[in-house]
């Protein structure tokens, strides 16, 4: 078995981290910028402070909007996708699981009566998510250790997890 990618980058900041746990509180940041604010449909979001990538967004045709762009639905989506990819990728390299082939699908379903204001009893936001793992490993790779990826992969991603169980969001407006 070869050695873990993972296991060699992570060996350091598991010992920094047990020495200093607070050194492994991190913060990540998006940002939106860069388009007319009296456009309704269109923004821009720089998804990491400085990172120099921009995603344009845009406004679902469900809701009025041109739908030409991902919507911010499409781009959490996206984010649960990434996430859990990336988790499965390092999980299997720390189990030295070989992949031969991944792709992470998430959809996700909303009632937009209830973010249009016309149902009360509709709630605002997804009701249901569905993340669709499609995977291929190397022939002859013990079920234990597949069954073990996949339980750690969900449980160690953090995006998914979040939604699973959603922290407080503070939400501030200041006005010019």
């Amino acid at each position: 078995m070869r050695d873990s990618d993972v296991a060699a980058g992570q060996k350091p900041l598991r010992a920094k981290y047990r020495l200093s746990p607070e050194a492994a509180m991190v913060t990540d940041h998006a940002r939106t910028s860069g388009t007319d604010p009296r456009d309704p449909f269109h923004a821009n979001v720089e998804p990491m402070d400085g990172c120099g990538v921009t995603v344009p967004v845009g406004v679902h045709a469900g809701v009025g909007g041109p739908h030409d762009a991902p919507t911010p639905g499409d781009i959490l989506c996206a984010a649960l996708a990434a996430c859990q990819d990336s988790t499965i990728r390092m999980v299997a390299d720390l189990l030295g699981v070989e992949l031969e082939f991944l792709e992470v699908a998430v959809a996700a379903d909303v009632d937009l009566r209830g973010t249009l204001g016309m149902e009360r009893d509709v709630p605002v936001g997804f009701q249901a998510m569905r993340c669709e793992v499609k995977m291929r490993v190397k022939e002859g790779t013990d079920a234990a250790v597949l069954e073990k990826l996949k339980t750690s992969a969900q449980y160690c991603c953090v995006v998914q997890q979040t939604l699973r169980n959603p922290p407080p969001i503070e939400t501030t407006f200041e006005t010019k």
